[in-house]
């Protein structure tokens, strides 16, 4: 009898701790669910009481100017995602050992808002940005959110700026999501502190020749942008500064810009930041537009896949992603099957080719004289849509 009371005591007490335990594991799921993202519910907006100037729309370059708010929100490994904030643009307070100034741990994105013919403002495909920045993160060891949430926020925070999306018709508010480690700790491992936060711009052409002038490039075999297994495919700040001498190189030249090899055959990949298609005759004598595919070094870019997308509906030629090498093109261009060049992001939209120095040669592509001008379609194609000049899914309204 003694020992039955005991071991009904013992049972007693191990329900009781195993309530315990449950009610407190409950407790912990619930604040990890709670904290693998911001809402958008929680967001707290406070408006600038000095609005300044608005620039004239024809004096905007790209990245210069920027808007009156920006949208911040920090999170931290013991508390999770802290509430969205919209305040007005202001300088970030960093202790100088936070682990971005060291390991370059920070991510971002690059997107546009334009005004339409209906006085709406909309952003074109804003869903796979919110896709690719979630993925860099995931990449740079940074904390999950939710894309619909930070998106949702970032609609709201240009429905605050409203007044800074240029309605000239050619001009665009760009959009910069950053995110990063925060924590101030030199040892190498993610960070435990982060902040993720949103800046636009009142923004113009990217290059100075505009958008429908050609740019040279030069290829040079020594200095590669990524390679297999590496981050190429994410957009890490890491991956541009490494990138900023091998620009200066082509400048120095009289070029505008690098195309970007890799490998002993010279694998075309990218053009600056910038994605890269040929428009060609096969040797059946069919058109075919070439880009190279997304094998781990190519950035998967928006514009990119909107040309992808677009050209294949048209279904008029053969649309490729495969590898093209350098003594293809000049193979190709020495037979006149070269016809047109051009690249494609974001913040140039596009840009046609005529030129690419490899190896002291210069390798003249008759993009502006082939006739085919397929560069403006797409240009046209792509921006009408940004625009509002025709009806797309791919243009995302502000409510």
């Amino acid at each position: 009898m003694e020992f039955f009371i005991k071991a009904t005591i013992l049972s007693s007490r191990e329900l009781f701790n195993n309530r315990l335990l449950l009610r407190s594991a409950l407790k912990n799921t619930e604040r990890m669910i709670s904290s693998q993202s911001f809402k958008y519910d929680d967001l707290a907006v406070n408006q600038s009481v000095n609005l300044q100037p608005l620039p004239d729309p024809s004096t905007l370059f790209f990245g210069k100017v920027f808007s009156d708010h920006m949208l911040k929100i920090e999170w931290t490994e013991s508390d999770g995602w802290g509430k969205p904030q919209i305040t007005p643009l202001h300088y970030l307070l960093m202790h100088p050992g936070s682990k971005v100034l060291h390991y370059a741990q920070a991510v971002f994105e690059g997107m546009k808002a334009f005004k339409r013919p209906d006085s709406k403002v909309a952003l074109f495909r804003p869903d796979l940005n919110m896709k690719r920045l979630l993925a860099s993160a995931e990449r740079a060891s940074l904390p999950s959110f939710d894309c619909e949430e930070l998106l949702k926020c970032i609609k709201k925070l240009i429905s605050v700026d409203l007044r800074c999306v240029p309605d000239d018709g050619k001009s665009s508010l760009y959009v910069r999501p950053t995110y990063i480690g925060s924590e101030n700790s030199l040892g190498v491992s993610p960070a435990k502190t982060a902040l993720l936060y949103v800046v636009t711009c009142p923004s113009g052409p990217y290059f100075k020749t505009g958008l429908t002038q050609p740019v040279s490039l030069l290829a040079d075999p020594n200095y590669v942008r990524a390679c297999p297994g590496g981050a190429g495919a994410y957009k890490l700040a890491a991956n541009y500064a490494p990138s900023l001498y091998v620009q200066k190189l082509a400048q120095d030249q009289g070029l505008h810009q690098v195309l970007w090899l890799y490998g002993k055959d010279h694998q075309v990949c990218e053009a600056g930041a910038m994605n890269v298609f040929f428009l060609l005759k096969n040797e059946s004598g069919q058109l075919e537009l070439v880009t190279p595919p997304l094998d781990g070094t190519i950035l998967p870019g928006v514009t990119r896949q909107s040309i992808l997308d677009l050209a294949r509906s048209w279904k008029e030629f053969e649309v490729s992603e495969r590898n093209i090498v350098m003594q293809e093109l000049i193979n190709l261009n020495k037979e006149n099957r070269l016809l047109e060049m051009f690249i494609c992001g974001t913040a140039c939209t596009l840009c046609p080719v005529n030129l690419i120095r490899f190896e002291g040669n210069d390798i003249k592509i008759p993009t502006m004289e082939s006739g085919n001008e397929m560069y403006l379609r797409f240009m046209k194609a792509i921006t009408d849509i940004q625009y509002g000049r025709i009806q797309s899914d791919w243009s995302v309204p502000i409510e």
